[in-house]
This record gives structure tokens, C-alpha cells and sequence, in this order.
């Protein structure tokens, strides 16, 4: 693994976007979509985060019924039911007309369009994708994949660890992705809602 300085090129190139929002909230004792922050549901948080970088395409993946069914996104089924954000990834790549495909968690509030727009533009100077990373723990729900990995996301889903860490630890060491380092004042973009008392 490796790791780029970071650039800012002046225009971002074309990409797709979607909002992973399909997760169980087995913890959370209801969906995570729904939940309210500063009296917003979370899943129009999140997209209007995405709306903000100017996506050429936007998707939500998550369930048919959920909360954002009638937001005219397109919703995108689990080719891979079951089997977490990978299959979510998995499906967004498949589907985007896009070399690049960004992605955010729903559970990700404090994440800002800012940021998102960077790390975008990270990838303007090459083909491959872009994963934040804090030491050596990836942030994969916050990142730009190339949709070049799809082969080896389908492969990884076939796997027994089908855990989002192995897949981007495979994508960077086979070249499909590269690592920028989070900044100490960034670590708080990623804190996440798992149960009640993260609200």
C-alpha cells in the first residue's frame, strides 16, 4: 500500500454517486434513514451532502419501500442480498454509466460536501479510486471507487470475508485504488450512528 500527496485539480471528472442506505440498524432498533438530525431524516441529509458535489448520476441503494422510495433517485437492489455495503458497492458499479462511483453511508452525518469534493478530485489525475484512511484502518463508506473493481468486489462476495476492509486492502494493493491519509481535524467526519446513543 501507498500513499499520493493530495491534489486539487480544477474541475472534477465525470462520476456517479450513491448513498449506501440498505444496512439492517440492527443496533440502532430501527432504520437508520428515518433518523432525525437538527430535525432532518438522515437519508435527506446525506443526499442533499451529495446533491451539493453535482454528482452526473446519482443512486440510493437500500430498500424499495424505504423512506426515500418516492425522491424520483433511483433505488438499487442487492445483486448479493444480505451480504452488507460491499453488495451495495457491488451494485452501484455495476449499474453507473461512470468510470468512478462515490460513495457515502448513510450513517455518516457529520461528513461534508467539502470533503467529498476533494477527495473526488484526488482522482482526477488517474484512473483510480480513493480511500480515506486513519493509520491503518480504511474509511470505505466515504470513498471513490473505480468501476474497474467490480470483478474483484463480485469475487470478494463470494468469499467467506466479505468485510469492506479486506476488498479496499485488495483494491489498493492491486492498483485499482489509492490511500489519502486523514488529517487529524478530519477524524470527526466519520464518526457514525450505530445505536440511540449515538444521536
Amino acid at each position: 500500500m501507498y500513499s499520493v500527496p493530495f491534489v486539487d485539480p480544477s474541475s472534477p471528472p465525470p462520476f456517479t454517486a450513491v448513498l449506501l442506505a440498505g444496512g439492517k440498524s440492527a443496533r440502532m432498533g430501527r432504520d437508520k434513514a428515518g433518523v432525525l438530525i437538527d430535525s432532518q431524516p438522515l437519508w435527506q441529509r446525506q443526499l442533499a451532502t451529495l446533491r451539493a458535489i453535482h454528482p452526473h448520476e446519482l443512486f440510493i441503494s437500500g430498500k424499495p419501500d424505504g423512506p426515500y422510495a418516492d425522491t424520483g433517485v433511483e433505488i438499487l437492489a442487492d445483486n448479493f442480498p444480505g451480504l452488507g455495503p460491499l453488495a451495495g458497492l457491488e451494485a452501484a458499479l455495476r449499474r453507473a454509466s461512470h468510470p468512478l462511483v462515490l460513495v457515502l453511508a448513510i450513517d455518516l452525518p457529520a461528513m461534508t460536501a467539502d470533503f467529498l469534493s476533494r477527495i473526488v478530485r484526488h482522482t482526477a489525475a488517474s484512473a483510480t479510486g480513493c480511500v480515506p484512511r486513519d493509520d491503518h484502518w480504511f474509511e470505505p463508506l466515504a470513498a471513490v471507487y473505480p468501476r474497474a473493481c467490480l470483478p474483484l468486489a463480485e469475487a470478494c462476495l463470494r468469499d467467506a470475508d466479505r468485510s469492506m476492509q479486506r476488498f479496499v486492502r485488495l483494491a489498493v494493493e492491486q492498483g485499482f485504488m489509492r490511500v489519502r491519509e486523514l488529517a487529524d481535524s478530519e477524524l470527526a467526519l466519520f464518526k457514525n450512528l450505530n445505536e440511540p446513543g449515538d444521536l
